[in-house]
């Protein structure tokens, strides 16, 4: 019971810190820190990259990525408006939809040299129901990538653990010369939340778009504010 306790109070006191950085340095979530971790360990970003970021409200990570690429090109993507933040563009839409692929893809204008998800489905409390709907939105993050990464490009994904979590990491493994699965300092030691990091894009023809009746929309969790 007090080792319990002891876990439960340190585990608070991590969160904590994570959301007093985020309010001192003025970041719109504490998942900045997690994007922040993942770079400083794999070298993700490099000045003037181009960068997709898939689930992108409120906005945490668009700012990290802002500050790293200088004048690259940085686009945000999500069911849900995201304050403006200078030098970075934003889409409302959901991306598991037809119309706004095709309004990212036209509105990018060439190549990516990131792809970012942080993608969440609606978390409703039963756990295989909500590791299955993890995966279905990574497979549309992997689809966007199929469609705007360049070659030798890479990959930031979220996914929750669970019996299907090696079916994203194959998928990932045919398309990238090295994946890592990496759970960043930052992530709440309760989650079961874990990031793929993939780098060395091969290149894999992207799937055949239908249309936009043939689209199945997928609900996302919406993200508060220093979450």
């Amino acid at each position: 019971m007090i080792r319990t306790m002891t876990k439960r109070w340190l585990s608070e006191r991590r969160q904590e810190k994570y959301y007093r950085l985020a309010k001192k340095y003025d970041y719109r979530s504490r998942a900045s820190f997690k994007l922040m971790q993942i770079d400083d360990r794999f070298e993700i970003f490099r000045e003037g990259d181009s960068v997709v970021d898939l689930g992108a409200s409120p906005g945490g990570w668009l700012q990290v990525a802002k500050e790293r690429v200088g004048e690259g090109k940085v686009i945000g993507v999500d069911l849900r408006p995201i304050r403006p933040i200078e030098g970075v563009t934003t889409i409302l839409g959901d991306i598991t939809m037809r119309e706004t692929m095709i309004e990212l893809l036209e509105s990018f204008g060439g190549k990516a040299d990131v792809v970012l998800s942080d993608m969440a489905p609606n978390i409703g409390g039963h756990y295989s129901t909500d590791h299955a709907r993890s995966v279905h939105l990574c497979t549309y993050a992997v689809d966007v990538a199929d469609h705007i990464l360049r070659k030798e490009g890479k990959m930031v994904v979220k996914v929750f653990m669970g019996d299907l979590f090696y079916t994203i990491k194959e998928m990932m493994e045919k398309r990238f010369q090295s994946v890592k699965i990496h759970a960043p300092d930052a992530t709440r030691s309760t989650s079961s939340e874990v990031y793929v990091i993939a780098k060395g894009y091969k290149g894999h023809r992207p799937r055949k778009m239908g249309s936009a009746e043939e689209e199945k929309r997928t609900e996302f969790t919406k993200k508060g504010d220093l979450e």
